[in-house]
């Protein structure tokens, strides 16, 4: 549905999504409604993003009455799929779509989309700089999606010979029926299970990255993941893969290039050759979870054309985005680091890794029905004081009192992560870590988790 003009469109969710949508079906002359269980005063930042676009709001609920005469209906990525509303637009066979399938359907450049359980937004961000570099003026590169603005926000801004470049979340992927021309999946791991319920569902939701693809377009896969690797047969072009060691023997697939580590340094072989990318010791990024994000970087920049100069100028000098191991301060001999977006006990365990140093740990938020048994067998290998803190923290000290072990050498609960803070001062000597990676959403306490990353950088620097 690409000619909009008349069409009456409703919009579940007024978050950044929805009202992204819904700027720019407006504009593209679509009747919209946007609908959102608050009211109207706990908006008040949607309702401004939409003060010069004429929509009509619906608050306070979901009633089914606003599915009389509508040709769409796009529920934004937080809201699930189950919600009577969206139910019974299915029943009555109202297609649905989202910003992201809209954007994929109109877009007029090439797409780059990237999705997994874990590394997502550092690995979009990563591809970014490197098509920087590889892109020449007055063509530009458009970052975005899941990442933080929707592209659809800058679709009508876009050429031909532009690039985008797209995270994609499983929430985003579950009605979509449209793929991009490169799409990348980086590993899958039980995450989301409150929303999908299933591995099977979840697994289900990432796959449609892929099963859209035509025999023209490209794949990307980590052949380390099982469960990334086991979504090859999805594949409809070619493949690219990435992974920690040399690939032996070419795959029987439609195979075109590896990305591994050789000899210390990050290396491309295209079936014939060779191509040292850059020395492993010029990546600035904590933790072999990063190690392989810089990898899937290289191989994603590899498929749409760049070079291996490029791809070393994206790389070198990057230290992270917001909330992923990010340093926040050196206080009295202590490092303290954000990783508010682990929210999921898996990714929490890649952060703890990602330190040599004795350990104080913040873990908790809110459980999305995950299991968290490998976690706290690595918090009793590996962390020496152990906060718990939010909706979990109960359910995270019966299970490491259960094992009995040594570590964590103290266990401490706090209601919030501001008393977790003042806990973590206390508790912290010269030549800890304190690290927040709370294995739990944020929804518990704060909006999403880059609120929360900001509250805790702010109580952090607040410390004296």
């Amino acid at each position: 549905m690409n000619h909009w003009h008349g069409k009456r469109v409703l919009i579940v969710g007024a978050a950044r999504q929805g009202t992204a949508l819904a700027a720019y079906l407006t504009r593209q002359g679509a009747a919209v409604v946007i609908n959102d269980r608050r009211t109207p005063q706990e908006i008040p930042e949607a309702r401004a993003r939409l003060a010069d676009a004429p929509v009509e709001w619906a608050f306070g609920g979901h009633p089914l009455e606003l599915l009389e005469g509508v040709d769409l209906v796009c529920p934004s990525g937080g809201v699930p799929l189950d919600l009577p509303l969206i139910a019974e637009a299915r029943r009555r066979g109202i297609p649905l779509s989202n910003d992201s399938q809209i954007f994929l359907e109109t877009a007029p450049c090439p797409v780059i989309g990237i999705t997994g359980s874990a590394g997502k937004t550092t690995t979009t961000t990563l591809v970014g700089r490197i098509m920087q570099q590889h892109i020449r003026q007055p063509a530009a590169v458009f970052v975005g999606g899941n990442i933080g603005n929707p592209l659809i926000a800058e679709l009508e801004q876009m050429t031909p010979g532009d690039l985008a470049v797209m995270e994609l979340s499983s929430f985003q992927l579950d009605i979509m029926t449209r793929s991009p021309q490169v799409a990348a999946l980086l590993n899958l791991t039980p995450n989301h299970l409150d929303r999908h319920h299933t591995m099977q569902a979840y697994t289900a939701a990432k796959a449609h990255i892929l099963d859209f693809q035509g025999p023209e377009d490209t794949a990307i896969l980590n052949r380390d993941d099982p469960g990334a690797w086991g979504l090859r047969s999805h594949v409809r072009g070619r493949l690219l893969t990435f992974g920690r060691q040399p690939l032996r023997k070419p795959l029987p697939l439609p195979w075109a290039g590896d990305v591994f580590v050789n000899r210390e340094a990050v290396t491309l072989w295209d079936g014939q050759t060779e191509t040292v990318v850059m020395p492993r010791s010029e990546v600035l990024l904590r933790g072999e979870h990063n190690l392989m994000n810089v990898l899937a970087a290289c191989a994603i920049a590899f498929a749409s054309g760049a070079s291996p100069e490029a791809m070393r100028a994206g790389v070198r000098g990057f230290r992270g985005v917001a909330h992923r191991l990010e340093f926040v301060r050196r206080l009295r001999g202590v490092d303290w680091y954000n990783d508010s977006i682990a929210t999921a006990p898996e990714r929490a365990m890649a952060g703890i890794r990602s330190f040599d140093e004795p350990l104080v740990l913040l873990a908790g938020g809110r459980d999305k029905d995950l299991p968290w048994d490998d976690f706290v067998d690595l918090v009793c290998e590996r962390v020496d004081h152990l906060i718990v803190f939010g909706e979990t923290a109960g359910m995270i000290e019966r299970k490491v009192r259960r094992k009995r072990a040594q570590r964590p050498y103290t266990l401490e609960r706090c209601r919030g992560l501001r008393d977790a803070v003042q806990a973590a001062g206390r508790t912290a000597s010269a030549g800890d870590v304190v690290l927040l990676s709370p294995g739990g959403a944020s929804f518990d306490e704060f909006r999403d988790f880059a609120e929360r990353g900001e509250r805790f950088k702010q109580w952090v620097m607040a410390l004296e």
